[in-house]
């Protein structure tokens, strides 16, 4: 059975150029991590296009194996490298993982 991950991020910058900044610059830290983490069977990054006020800025949307290849993945030091940029350029983040 395979694992679905989803996270969603709000980013911290009040100005629209800043955020739009830092969501391509999120886009491409993960986009980067399907070449060298192998355990990613699928992953995207989408930015938000509408309804900024109310929606979430940016969604990574990733399939694993299985919880053991997703535990694998967060642990890998390309994530954790990615991760760290994440965290300091966000306000909140909200995610699930299911059986895709």
């Amino acid at each position: 059975m395979s694992i679905r991950h989803i996270v969603l991020w709000k980013l911290a910058a009040d100005d629209a150029d800043t955020r739009a900044l830092h969501a391509e610059q999120i886009e491409e830290r993960l986009l980067a991590l399907r070449a060298e983490i192998p355990e990613i069977l699928h992953l995207e990054v989408g930015r938000n296009v509408a309804y900024p006020q109310t929606n979430w800025d940016v969604v990574l949307v990733s399939e694993f194996a299985d919880v053991d290849a997703l535990e694998r993945y967060q642990v890998h030091p390309a994530h954790q490298e990615a991760g760290a940029f994440v965290r300091s350029v966000v306000s909140e983040r909200a995610g699930i993982d299911f059986p895709a």
